[in-house]
């Protein structure tokens, strides 16, 4: 079965179809911006166009860039308050007629990870923490997703959040150096290993494919590595989700 992997960002919607019996990309990677606004109205016909762009008709897996519980927002993350509350799965099917399995951006990064890339040979408790607009998480015990770790969420000083202060996005918005911007994620990281205390954490998001610029301002004791799927974990992780939700 092939599937429509769909990752919504903060700053782009990309999609393709995956082929799930190889876990690869059928097609090139498609990137339709995100509404500026980033409500539900606009997201949704940027959904629909990704879909149209494909003539996909069959399930599409979405990774959502918030909490996602049984398909509804509990969030609003970085998109706009109007979707808290909103059943997701279903605005998706009724605007664009199909099935539709949405999960947190990162729970979707690292299914995918966990089995197709990076994680495949990793045991025990895993995080996946996805940098770009914001900082996700994602979590894995045994290979079995707990879904909904917000770490970036946690506050910090004066922030709301620490993703506020560490995300990637700063280091572009504030033009930080690899060290400068290293040691500000180095400090979430020793937040969320004396916390969790986890067995392996994978670095994800757009920015590992810079792993090598920063894996040296790293400090923390937990084992650290790039994520082996890299900008592509999202689709191919959203659209695993879809494919356990319709064909088991």
């Amino acid at each position: 079965m092939d599937i429509l992997g769909i990752d919504i960002g903060g700053s782009s919607l990309k999609g393709a179809i995956v082929n799930m019996q190889t876990g690869s990309l059928k097609t090139a990677v498609h990137r339709i911006p995100t509404p500026v606004d980033r409500k539900p109205e606009g997201i949704t016909k940027a959904v629909a166009e990704m879909v149209s762009f494909f003539d996909h008709k069959g399930p599409v897996g979405c990774g959502f860039p918030t909490i996602v519980k049984n398909g509804i927002c509990q969030h609003e993350g970085n998109l706009d308050l109007d979707w808290v509350g909103k059943d997701v799965d279903r605005l998706f099917e009724n605007a664009i007629g199909l099935e539709f399995s949405v999960i947190n951006d990162a729970d979707a990064a690292g299914l995918a990870e966990i089995k197709f890339g990076a994680g495949q040979e990793l045991d025990g408790f895993i995080l996946m923490i996805t940098v770009g607009t914001g900082l996700g998480s994602g979590a894995y015990l045994r290979g079995e997703l707990i879904p909904n770790f917000e770490l970036g969420q946690i506050p910090y000083k004066e922030f709301e959040k620490i993703e506020q202060w560490a995300a990637s996005s700063i280091k572009t918005e504030e033009g930080l150096s690899y060290q400068e911007w290293g040691t500000r994620f180095n400090t979430f990281l020793q937040y969320v290993e004396k916390i969790l205390n986890p067995d392996t954490i994978i670095i994800g998001g757009g920015i590992s494919n810079d792993w090598h610029k920063f894996k040296d301002h790293l400090t923390i004791n937990v084992p650290l590595i790039p994520a082996k799927l890299r900008n592509d974990s999202g689709i191919l992780g959203a659209a695993l989700a879809a494919h356990l939700k319709y064909a088991g």
